[in-house]
């Protein structure tokens, strides 16, 4: 491709405009993100509007040619990193707009535990779904899941290992929190390479999330649910 041929993104209309921003999220290019970002909120759009039509269904493209095999971590992981440099101009103004969030999510590695990448790729998948996502890292003990609930209020926690070892904390998390009388306030997701679906119900979780395309889909799932019961009841 020449110089000559290069898109300028400011003559597109909106419609050409956020096609264009789903190939560019897919491909990872975070500078004309976010210049596609500052050009549709000078078009008025909203900044939800920004977010959901924009950047939330391309990452969602994203999510289903990941969990289809056709695109793999180290472009995902860009792809992430495009949407988050998007986020960085739209958060302040989604926080001043009040505007709807799909749910709140912390996540983090549990003790004795540093793999983050992981993690890494579930909380950007999920900030890439509408999720708003406290990401607390990794080598977490049980106080700083608790403190983190306490701060945040989310309506999911995520905890996530990559050794057989380190696996059973979850456990010694999840039984805390029945201890303290809050485990059902929260829908506890757990994730890594170790784990599976046995061992998920077995410490008390809610669900075992295989991958990051799965996790968005069983947290939209769950809280769906969620939302449906408390109605309900």
């Amino acid at each position: 491709m020449t110089d000559d041929d290069e898109i300028i993104l400011a003559d597109l209309d909106d419609e050409e405009l956020v096609q264009q921003m789903h190939d560019d999220l897919y491909d990872g290019l975070q500078d004309e993100i976010v210049e596609s970002v500052h050009i549709l909120l000078s078009r008025n759009w909203t900044p939800y509007d920004v977010l959901t039509k924009a950047l939330v269904e391309g990452m969602t493209i994203v999510g289903i040619d990941f969990r289809d095999g056709i695109l793999f971590v180290p472009e995902v992981l860009m792809a992430a990193n495009a949407m988050k440099a998007g986020m960085v101009v739209l958060r302040p103004l989604l926080a001043e707009t009040g505007a709807p969030r799909v749910g709140k999510a912390v996540i983090g590695t549990v003790k004795g535990d540093i793999h983050d990448i992981g993690k890494n790729l579930v909380s950007m998948m999920w900030e890439g779904a509408g999720f708003e996502v406290i990401d607390i890292g990794i080598n977490n003990p049980v106080e700083n899941y608790l403190e983190a609930l306490e701060e945040h209020k989310p309506d999911i926690l995520g905890m996530s290992a990559l050794l057989t070892t380190t696996m059973p904390y979850m456990k010694v998390v999840i039984d805390t929190m029945i201890e303290k009388g809050i485990r059902d306030d929260y829908i506890v997701l757990v994730g890594g390479a170790p784990l599976n679906e046995a061992f998920s119900q077995s410490v008390g979780a809610d669900a075992y999330c295989r991958d990051a395309a799965v996790a968005v889909d069983t947290a939209k799932a769950l809280i769906a649910q969620k939302m449906h019961t408390a109605e309900v009841g």
